[in-house]
């Protein structure tokens, strides 16, 4: 996993500080020692805080001029970074490790590669030193009205907004078929809970144990519902009859698309984020 996440990481070779220092001719006078302890203090803090570290060395920024934060829902905490270099989007989550994120930057990276549909392409996935994890992504400005894409209107500019977003999902999941089945790459979390994706080759399959059949455990171990769980299961058990004859081709999902996660960009363009993707 953290191999493949590695891989969306800025193209440029990493530089680390420490072979900055190496690369720094000697002292040419008393004063030279002190910046070089100043010099190794900075390096010091940097490690302290991976994601200036990443910013100032893999993000090609030189210079951080200015932190904000934006509303990262109710899981994690979001800011942008602004720098010489651009603005940056940093999601952190100091309960939980790195894989959720993971799971994130792999699904964005999915999506982003069909060059249909715009998402934020995500940098880096890492470690809080005092625990927890952090997300960095690229940066996009969002227009006036977030959800707009979705809102119920009899204005046609709403109208004309949404049949561009439905084009542009159409061209993601033509863009993006599976060779391998219904699933993912790795499980991910649809917003705090655990999304199974195994691999299936069958879709009736996948979908009801991996998406009904485990939604219905958790109730059951949660709340004790027995109830529900029957009647779920009753379902299942019954599925495949509602679907002889049907032609179902695995393709790329966004996995929790709703309006929160629908916005435009400055142009009016949709964009789409927070995915729990896989294919179904």
């Amino acid at each position: 996993m953290a191999a493949n996440v590695a891989l969306l990481s800025a193209s440029s070779p990493s530089t680390s500080a420490s072979s900055i220092l190496r690369r720094r001719p000697p002292p040419r006078c008393s004063a030279c020692p002190r910046r070089a302890a100043s010099r190794l203090s900075v390096v010091a803090a940097m490690s302290d805080d991976p994601i200036k570290e990443w910013i100032l060395t893999e993000g090609k920024a030189t210079q951080i001029t200015g932190t904000s934060s934006i509303g990262g829902g109710c899981i994690n905490a979001a800011q942008r970074y602004d720098t010489d270099a651009g603005s940056f989007f940093v999601k952190t989550n100091r309960r939980i490790g790195p894989a959720m994120f993971e799971g994130e930057a792999l699904g964005l990276k999915a999506m982003y590669d069909t060059k249909s549909i715009r998402v934020p392409l995500p940098y880096k996935v890492g470690s809080l030193p005092t625990g927890g994890s952090f997300i960095i992504m690229e940066y996009i400005q969002f227009g006036r009205s977030r959800g707009d894409q979705v809102t119920l209107s009899r204005n046609p500019f709403h109208s004309k907004k949404k049949s561009a977003l439905g084009r542009k999902l159409a061209e993601m999941h033509k863009a993006a078929k599976s060779d391998k089945g219904y699933g993912f790459y790795v499980e991910n979390t649809i917003g705090s809970t655990p999304q199974i994706n195994t691999w299936t080759a069958d879709w009736i399959e996948f979908y009801s144990k991996h998406r009904l059949g485990y939604q219905l455990k958790l109730i059951s171990q949660r709340f004790g519902d027995s109830a529900i769980y029957e009647k779920g299961q009753r379902l299942i058990d019954n599925m495949h009859p509602l679907f002889d004859g049907a032609v179902i081709e695995p393709c790329l999902l966004h996995g929790d698309l709703w309006s929160g996660n629908i916005s435009a960009d400055t142009n009016g363009d949709p964009v789409i984020l927070d995915p729990a993707c896989y294919c179904m």
